[in-house]
């Protein structure tokens, strides 16, 4: 067993894992955190995606000893004070999700790509998303979504001020 330190939405974590325990089974079995899900344990559907030190990854792919030391957000993790973060709220009202299954990687992806990139263009969202895999939508209404939230964030001055989207 291995002795981890981090810290997990918020909270300060230490326990003892197996050396070879993904952060993903970790998060959901011994944190309790199901929003995270298991999609297909090779990296190629994203479901499982979360934040470590602020970027996205693919949680299947990280030993829960690499988060050692780091700040992990899942999506749990987004909404704050019973309010939702506002890409969950541009998912929600955009219709970007169906069985939502791919929906809370979408999100945590979705929220990568707009700290790193405020004002995407459709193409820059489309391979921003890239490696998250939605087998329900045509994907419009998630780069819709994605649109939204930067729109969104710029009004409420959390980006710099961008073209206006209203969901459809």
């Amino acid at each position: 067993m291995t002795r981890i330190n981090l810290t997990v939405d918020g909270m300060r974590v230490t326990d003892e894992v197996e050396p070879r325990t993904l952060l993903v089974h970790y998060l959901r079995e011994r944190l309790g955190k199901t929003g995270t899900v298991i999609g297909c344990d090779t990296s190629n559907c994203g479901a499982c995606t979360v934040h470590l030190d602020g970027q996205s990854v693919k949680s299947c792919n990280v030993l829960a000893v690499q988060a050692d030391g780091c700040e992990v957000t899942t999506i749990e993790g987004l909404a704050h004070d019973g309010e939702l973060h506002p890409v969950q709220e541009a998912f929600r009202e955009c219709h970007g999700l169906q069985c939502g299954f791919c929906t809370p990687g979408m999100i945590m992806q979705s929220v990568d790509l707009l700290g790193r990139n405020p004002h995407p263009s459709e193409e820059e969202i489309r391979e921003g998303l890239e490696g998250n895999l939605c087998r329900c939508t045509g994907y419009h209404n998630i780069v819709r979504a994605v649109q939204f939230a930067s729109s969104q964030l710029a009004a409420a001055g959390q980006v710099g001020a961008g073209e206006e989207v209203t969901p459809s």
